[in-house]
């Protein structure tokens, strides 16, 4: 689901949150994990506050075909 979000363009934590749907720790720890892979940047800006935006690599790019299929999927076999 944190690729699929991100698959709109760059986010901030609280928007991933709210969108996605689960604990700020768990999303953290999600984030570190994803991060970690390659699958998504970091990105902090010296603001103040500090601002920190997330968006995908090229790797995570590539699943986009992949995550765009699973939805098609599920918009025709999933119940609303």
């Amino acid at each position: 689901m944190i690729v699929y979000q991100l698959l709109s363009g760059p986010q901030r934590f609280c928007t991933i949150e709210a969108k996605v749907g689960i604990s700020g720790r768990v999303l953290s720890e999600r984030l570190k994990d994803l991060e970690n892979e390659g699958i998504i940047r970091r990105e902090g800006f010296p603001e103040t506050p500090v601002r920190i935006e997330y968006s995908l690599t090229n790797k995570g790019l590539g699943l986009e075909q992949l995550m765009r299929e699973v939805e098609n999927w599920s918009q025709n076999w999933l119940e609303a």
